[in-house]
């Protein structure tokens, strides 16, 4: 062994030690610490939660899923769901680097959920409303045909119950899985929204982290009110595809919740914490 050979191995010994003492560190903090992904601060999971998952020191609002979502914004135990029996399945046997009913499966295993949307009825500050929760953590949020069915079905039920309607999206877009099945139902719940507005019925649009592609282009966008929550990335393609099809550089707060409201395509950007509030002034002024 050459002193250089020796020199090498006792280096990455060091390195390997110094990792075990960081790993076994790290487990003792797991479940009590976490970082901010935005100012890299080191925070309190406790007081993170009792912050509505928004960082105390820069502000950023931490993605949520569906159920933390409907806690925070409803009356406590307002909230029933419906139509939980209509359940995904495999039209296509559907195969890339696995099949789609194992990709199901293991969305259900992550989060408790058969699909990435909650659909129901709550009230806001005693206001009764039927909303679509969707959750970016089933699938990347994205819309197949039971996404769109359980969206038109309580749509649905709004105009049945002359409630008005919120939905609250979290999307990547269309499920590729399901090909063409998933682009028809940008189709089939814009209809549903023409209806609510046949109606005269009351339709919101909240936005959050993130909002793309098939939604944006079908009921994500379609609402009466649109609101956005702070920091939100909203658009239909992504950046880096805009930026490499009109070879320009994009501003740095392109498809924000801030520069969209800027140019008028939402009407309300909203900080987590004053949502509720912001939600029932709105059906308080509308008189539902």
């Amino acid at each position: 062994m050459t002193i250089q050979e020796w020199f090498d191995k006792r280096k990455e010994a060091q390195i390997e030690r110094r990792a075990k003492e960081i790993k076994g560190i790290d487990n003792d903090a797991a479940g009590l610490w976490t970082k901010c992904v935005h100012c890299d601060s080191q925070l309190m999971k406790a007081e993170l939660d009792e912050n509505l998952m928004v960082c105390p020191h820069c502000d950023y609002h931490f993605r949520i899923n569906a159920r933390t979502r409907i806690s925070q914004l409803f009356d406590k135990g307002s909230f029933e769901e419906l139509f939980k029996n209509v359940l995904p399945c495999d039209p296509l046997n559907f195969v890339d680097t696995e099949s789609y009913a194992e990709r199901l499966k293991k969305a259900h295993d992550k989060t408790g959920l058969d699909e990435a949307v909650i659909t129901g009825i709550g009230k806001v500050e005693g206001h009764r409303i039927a909303v679509a929760v969707m959750d970016f953590d089933y699938m990347g949020g994205s819309m197949g045909s039971v996404v769109g069915e359980k969206v038109t079905r309580i749509m649905e039920k709004a105009l049945e119950l002359k409630l008005p309607m919120l939905a609250i999206t979290s999307s990547g877009g269309a499920r590729m899985q399901e090909s063409a099945l998933s682009l028809m139902q940008m189709a089939k719940t814009s209809c549903a929204v023409a209806r609510l507005d046949e109606a005269g019925l009351l339709y919101i649009n909240l936005l959050t982290e993130p909002t793309f592609g098939g939604i944006t282009a079908s009921f994500g966008t379609l609402g009466d009110i649109i609101i956005a929550e702070q920091g939100a990335r909203i658009g239909f393609a992504g950046r880096r595809v805009i930026e490499q099809t009109i070879r320009q550089k994009l501003p740095d707060d392109f498809q924000t919740a801030e520069y969209l409201l800027k140019f008028g395509q939402v009407d309300i950007v909203s900080k987590r914490k004053n949502l509720r509030k912001t939600l029932a002034n709105i059906l308080d002024m509308h008189g539902v």
